[in-house]
């Protein structure tokens, strides 16, 4: 769907009659909403109905371009309040806890089932968002959200190794390969429980999504063993130790070290040889959202296939939006470090709730980080 013409808009405000008007508030990333009325008529909604004076949206970090978030507030008249989260775990902390006006919110695969399964989510209306027909059929209708009621596809990807080839002197095949002591105080590594601890089980030969108490003790030691090499747990910006050169190698998404490559090409990505993990990030409407069709609204506008692969453009993560890969440089539709090979996504494994053994990861997590 092209963006329609500033004419269109203006013709649309007079005849709903409205004003548009744009309420004050900044950003911030303490995960605190900044709410703002909702009674503003903003016209120009492609839906039929009136948006919102404001839009509390809550992320991860360095996952949505300031470029797109103007083009939406020029476009719709609505100030976009964006807040920030580190991990899937912090995101459910604070709106379980009730950490209230939210309207967007974005959630990984495993997430979104834990989340449906605690009563979090409003269904989404899908009839108002018809760029969703833009996503790809194999990223629809997944295990953790059959039919799609609670969630829309955003982006994809996985976890990789990335080394800077100009300062490890070994060749690094598997995980197993950074609890070398070459990599100590090195290693620049996710924050993210579930993915340590899942590579840990992955490196016994067991599934990511263990909840075999001695697989996770185990992966308990394992992780412990590889602190003296673990430098920084970061999932916010990895790819700046691996660019500067204060970390030689790390575990990170696969766009971070796509984006460190393209600063300094010493350094290469590795898809270990025990799999990886994959993932898909999913847009979500909390609970208690003062502002669903204005959250619909944005959504819709962000899989515009231009807007879309705009968002690719900066932060480089696999896109289901397949209308959008026509607009995304080919660089990036060809690099491994994004796109895996088929092989490698047949080998990879996807997070899933895991129930009640989650407590058990959660005191892992915890003495490991303690």
């Amino acid at each position: 769907m092209k963006k329609k013409s500033l004419l269109l808009v203006l013709v649309m405000a007079v005849v709903l009659s409205v004003f548009v008007s744009a309420c004050g508030g900044g950003n911030d990333s303490s995960g605190n909403a900044n709410n703002g009325g909702n009674s503003g008529n903003n016209g120009g909604s492609e839906q039929g109905g009136e948006l919102a004076d404001e839009l509390n949206v809550f992320n991860w970090s360095e996952y949505l371009p300031q470029s797109v978030i103007d083009k939406f507030e020029e476009k719709y008249g609505v100030k976009v309040n964006y807040n920030t989260y580190s991990s899937n775990e912090e995101m459910l902390a604070k709106i379980s806890a009730g950490a209230v006006g939210f309207d967007v919110a974005v959630a990984s695969d495993y997430m979104v089932e834990v989340m449906v399964k605690q009563d979090l989510l409003l269904p989404i209306n899908k009839d108002n968002i018809p760029n969703l027909s833009n996503i790809g059929d194999e990223f629809m209708d997944l295990s953790f959200d059959p039919g799609n009621k609670y969630s829309v596809p955003y982006m994809w990807g996985k976890v990789v190794i990335a080394v800077n080839e100009d300062k490890v002197s070994k060749e690094v095949t598997k995980y197993e390969d950074l609890w070398d002591p070459e990599f100590a105080n090195s290693l620049v590594v996710l924050d993210d429980q579930r993915t340590l601890i899942g590579i840990a089980n992955k490196m016994q030969g067991a599934s990511m999504n263990s909840t075999d108490s001695a697989v996770l003790e185990k992966s308990k030691q394992l992780l412990v063993d590889l602190l003296p090499n673990i430098k920084a747990f970061d999932s916010d910006s990895p790819k700046t130790m691996l660019i500067n050169g204060e970390a030689k190698a790390g575990i990170v998404w696969g766009a971070e070290a796509s984006l460190a490559r393209m600063e300094n090409p010493a350094i290469k990505t590795v898809y270990p040889e025990e799999g990886v993990q994959l993932w898909q990030d999913n847009f979500i409407i909390p609970k208690g959202a003062p502002n669903q069709a204005t959250a619909e609204a944005f959504i819709n506008f962000l899989l515009e296939p231009e807007i879309s692969a705009e968002i690719s453009k900066e932060f480089p993560y696999a896109n289901p939006n397949v209308a959008a890969h026509e607009f995304i440089d080919e660089e990036i539709l060809k690099d491994p470090a994004v796109y895996p090979p088929t092989e490698e996504i047949e080998k990879g494994e996807f997070l899933i709730d895991v129930g009640e053994a989650i407590r058990e990861y959660d005191r892992i997590w915890s003495e490991i980080k303690q």
